[in-house]
């Protein structure tokens, strides 16, 4: 310390009540006071100390931005991310809203540590939050505090510290039998010929077709719910007629047996199919926002973009579905909805009675999902490598470029073929028993 109250760095003053105050000066000029008073000046002293050594070190803090409210850092933390796909960023938008907020919105970023996050974590739990929405939530707020620490220095440290917060154990998915994903394209097209009409009393009658012949329901029903779950329930067991609409065949099929995301195979254009040369050319994908709105945008990962080859067993179908169904234009929508525009997941559900059918066929629960599941679990038995089966899959990894070598030739190929094999086999296969469960990679 020089001479009189001079030092190297820092200044210290005695206040009228007679305890000393620490200032000094920041990296930016300013000057700052320490967050206490002393008692004693060597204290201070000591204090001074500490914050020039936290200086050198490069781990000081910034003590006004560190008062800074979590919700505003939060908030324009993910309004700044780059590159944020629409689904991810509402989902980190609504973990904010509803998990983050109202337990620590109001927490000084400076302030937190990681007693008051692993008590937030079991407030969540105790609150009936599933882990894994639990586990999302950890993770969004980790990355938003690793920016606080290590960029914007409003930490000196992440808080997130707990070990396995931000880990989800994925449950156990169904994979289908081949014999069974031929049997769910063929249903999801089946649908029993009726109506159901409202009466004066606001009951519901139902009439149904049954042998070419049109016939009235004996029963009455309260709600038309009920009368439409009666008509399917007789499609199925045989008291009912039943159409056959085709349109949704080749959309199972192409699904699972190319490994197909639902963006992706909805957001299919005429010119993405090459039948000749049996391929499927994925370029862009469809992304529902949780507002409702469809976003067309790029696949899932930059591995996403692939070309892919179609099992020559589900060409035909393809064939017939883009004859019948598909407009003559380039550009044209390979699975349209019902008014020619994007199909959406809700309307598909809605139209195939999708609960119902997989129910039926003895998977419920089975989701959309599981048909690329189902497709990625025969593709690995061909027995080709890692990086050719994530090729196949669309899924990023270290050496992506690599991925588009193989599109289309080489491994891919041997990846169809043995598609194709398992697919001849079907006619062995046709007594439809239930799926194994495998866990999803």
């Amino acid at each position: 310390m020089a001479k009189g109250n001079h030092r190297r760095f820092g200044n210290i003053r005695q206040l009228p009540p007679g305890r000393f105050q620490a200032s000094y000066l920041g990296p930016d000029g300013r000057r700052r006071m320490a967050p206490e008073t002393y008692e004693r000046k060597g204290d201070a002293e000591r204090a001074l100390t500490l914050i020039e050594a936290r200086m050198i070190s490069g781990e000081w803090t910034d003590p006004d931005r560190g008062k800074i409210k979590l919700q505003d850092y939060a908030e324009t933390w993910i309004s700044q991310r780059p590159g944020l796909r629409p689904r991810t960023l509402d989902l980190y938008r609504w973990l904010l809203k509803k998990h983050v907020t109202p337990y620590l919105g109001n927490a000084a970023v400076g302030k937190l540590s990681t007693a008051m996050i692993r008590q937030w974590r079991a407030d969540l739990l105790g609150n009936g939050v599933s882990v894994s929405v639990a586990a999302k939530a950890y993770r969004l707020l980790r990355a938003v505090l690793m920016t606080a620490a290590e960029e914007d220095h409003i930490l000196s440290h992440n808080p997130c510290r707990i070990r396995g917060a931000g880990d989800e154990h994925a449950q156990e998915r169904p994979v289908l039998t081949v014999a069974q994903v031929f049997e769910l394209a063929d249903l999801v097209g089946r649908r029993p010929v009726g109506n159901v009409r409202k009466l004066k009393d606001n009951a519901y009658r139902l009439r149904f077709q049954r042998h070419g012949e049109m016939r009235t329901h004996p029963e009455v029903f309260t709600t038309r719910a009920d009368a439409e779950r009666a008509l399917w329930k007789m499609g199925t067991d045989g008291r009912a007629d039943r159409t056959h609409d085709r349109r949704f065949r080749a959309l199972v099929l192409l699904a699972t047996f190319a490994s197909l995301r639902w963006g992706e195979v909805s957001a299919l254009r005429r010119s993405d199919i090459d039948l000749g040369a049996g391929t499927v050319r994925i370029r862009v994908a469809f992304v529902e926002r949780s507002t409702g709105g469809l976003v067309l945008g790029p696949p899932k990962s930059k591995a996403g973009r692939r070309t892919v080859g179609i099992p020559q067993a589900i060409v035909q179908a393809l064939r017939e579905h883009i004859a019948t169904y598909v407009q003559d234009d380039p550009g044209a929508l390979v699975f349209p909805g019902a008014k020619g525009g994007p199909l959406r997941r809700s309307g598909f559900n809605t139209r195939t009675r999708w609960v119902g059918v997989v129910k039926e066929m003895g998977v419920p629960g089975l989701h959309f999902h599981d048909l690329r599941h189902t497709g990625n679990m025969l593709a690995a038995e061909s027995g080709v490598g890692l990086k050719d089966l994530m090729a196949r899959m669309g899924h990023d990894n270290v050496r992506a470029a690599m991925i588009y070598q193989h599109a289309v030739r080489g491994a891919d190929k041997a990846i169809t073929d043995a598609i194709d094999r398992q697919l001849e086999k079907r006619d062995d296969d046709e007594d439809g028993s239930a799926g194994v469960l495998a866990p999803v990679g």
